[in-house]
């Protein structure tokens, strides 16, 4: 029986001083049984955005988190186990072909996902695009899919660390979220709790992610290696930009179909190298060598995507649905793409109905944006230069005259930036 207090723990945190692991993990695990209230459990999320976290409290956050329900043992499948994770971007399908093609290559990737919330796309809503396809999945179909097949992409289930899906929710309406050791141990707490013995992070930064600014995604990506190593999970991060969107395309069933142009050997530049680099950094986690461009090349990759997406009862041959409407907005000047802003893009496909504004609103499978030209390719006036979806076309004519604000085009080519800018480990 402990003597603890709610009120206890948030006066302590709001005067600046560190959480013993008591306080932590008995706050924690009274909030998730309910016996801490909503509004002291707010209180407490509040002083730790403005007081934040020393790293050992952070670690005994995040393994409160993690204790309070179950983990999965993939010890049983006789291959290496590794997953991948992003922060979230614009046009961000990565986790699509990534996973096949680790698989394909000999390991065994467990990709819980997740759904798109704002003007960010969810790798679930891409993948429900698919005819047929299941992604609510108990933990045993969810081992049995890896011994079968290698790879799964799926909700994760309400067993794996249920105290952060309870304070995700309270963060997403007391305006905590923007808190990087809050960030970090809701993450974190989720990958431990899945399993796998090495994770790849791709924290993102830009106008199109989470973290605008590099420093701060740099504090965040250092946070949740700290945390994968402490927990046993070999954990590196890389640094990418989110200033341009990925590929050429943001929404659902776009994204889908850009993912197919990947396994199939092609696909935009910039898609093919991000998967490619976080696809040879999995595999050296996960002791395997082997060469993850050659598993696109010869078609090892694609071939592991329609059985995982039979597996998951999904039809790989079934045709993507198209949107009804589709708005051509062409280049008003010749010149140099010289802007495509990821935020612009995105908002552009959450209004055409590509996203959600409350995490229970559908999405459309066919509403999203694609676009012709990358950041510093050549265009001429008149052309095509991005093409709205959607099969509202009441939605059509509003985002028109807002699509004009996601692009700039100058005389000169601008500078090449880079993607992918560091990669960090301990």
């Amino acid at each position: 029986m402990t003597d603890l207090t709610a009120v206890e723990v948030i006066r302590a945190k709001r005067y600046g001083r560190a959480l013993t692991d008591e306080q932590l993990r008995w706050f924690v695990d009274a909030y998730t049984r309910g016996d801490v209230a909503d509004e002291q459990a707010a209180a407490l999320l509040m002083a730790i955005v403005w007081r934040g976290m020393t790293p050992h409290e952070l670690a005994s956050w995040t393994d409160a988190m993690i204790r309070s329900g179950d983990r999965l043992d993939l010890s049983g499948l006789g291959k290496p186990t590794v997953d991948k994770h992003s922060t979230g971007g614009v046009g961000d399908k990565i986790s699509l072909p990534l996973v096949p093609l680790v698989a394909a290559c000999g390991a065994a990737v467990p990709q819980l996902s997740g759904r798109g919330l704002g003007f960010t796309g969810g790798t679930l809503d891409k993948l429900e695009s698919i005819a047929g396809i299941r992604v609510a999945m108990t933990n045993e179909e969810i081992l049995q899919q890896l011994r079968d097949v290698g790879c799964v992409i799926c909700a994760a289930g309400p067993g794996l660390a249920p105290a952060d899906r309870k304070l995700y929710a309270l963060r997403d309406v007391t305006g905590t979220v923007e808190s990087i050791p809050l960030i970090a141990s809701s993450i974190m707490s989720k990958k431990v709790a899945e399993g796998a013995e090495s994770l790849v992070l791709d924290v993102k930064f830009g106008s199109g992610a989470f973290m605008t600014v590099r420093a701060e995604a740099r504090k965040l990506a250092e946070a949740m290696v700290s945390i994968g190593s402490r927990n046993g999970v070999r954990t590196t991060a890389f640094l990418t930009s989110m200033e341009c969107p990925l590929g050429r395309s943001a929404g659902n069933a776009v994204e889908v179909a850009e993912t197919l142009e990947v396994l199939d050997g092609g696909g935009p530049p910039d898609v093919v190298e991000l998967t490619l680099t976080l696809a040879r950094e999995m595999l050296a986690l996960a002791g395997i060598d082997a060469d993850p461009a050659a598993a696109l090349a010869d078609g090892r990759a694609r071939a592991k995507w329609d059985e995982m997406i039979r597996a998951q009862g999904g039809d790989p041959d079934a045709p993507l649905p198209t949107a009804a409407h589709t708005r051509v907005v062409p280049a008003p000047s010749t010149g140099y793409l010289c802007r495509l802003d990821a935020m612009a893009i995105g908002i552009a496909a959450w209004r055409l109905g590509a996203g959600r504004e409350d995490k229970d609103d559908p999405v459309s499978a066919t509403a999203g944006v694609t676009w012709t030209k990358a950041v510093g390719e050549h265009v001429e006036r008149g052309e095509p230069l991005l093409v709205l979806h959607g099969d509202d076309k009441a939605r059509l004519d509003a985002v028109t005259a807002f699509a004009h604000s996601a692009y700039a085009i100058d005389r000169e080519p601008p500078a090449p930036a880079p993607l992918v800018v560091e990669r960090i480990a301990r």
